[in-house]
């Protein structure tokens, strides 16, 4: 088991900004890569952004791409991300996880360890 649990999320007008944490307790992820989802209401689970192993290479979502950065920690054993200019249509349960190896995919059923979710409401 890799117990995930994010933080950071919250209200926030359009244009702000939010820092998700998603921290990693009892096993190190640092040989994973690591990803974030996404979930809206009555919507599909969707990709946001993903990391290698080493922190080198980075994936995003078309409608996050140019405001969102991922980012990881090994020595703390967290992953980031920095959500800058958000809109109301990015209001969503944003979801951590692990995937099995060093490499990412965008395909949320090849991530093996998920957090419970942090609220992220943006207010037009």
């Amino acid at each position: 088991q890799v117990p995930l649990v994010e933080s950071g999320g919250g209200l926030v007008q359009a244009g702000g900004s939010l820092r998700l944490s998603c921290a990693a307790s009892g096993r190190s992820v640092s040989s994973r890569a690591m990803g974030w989802f996404r979930q809206a209401p009555g919507k599909e689970r969707e990709f946001v952004a993903a990391i290698n192993w080493s922190g080198r290479s980075t994936d995003y979502a078309d409608s996050v791409k140019g405001r969102c950065t991922i980012s990881r920690d090994n020595a703390k054993n967290t992953i980031f991300l920095q959500m800058n200019s958000l809109k109301p249509e990015d209001t969503a349960v944003f979801y951590c996880a692990a995937a099995p190896g060093l490499w990412y995919t965008r395909e949320s059923t090849m991530y093996d360890y998920w957090g419970q979710g942090t609220q992220v409401t943006v207010s037009s």
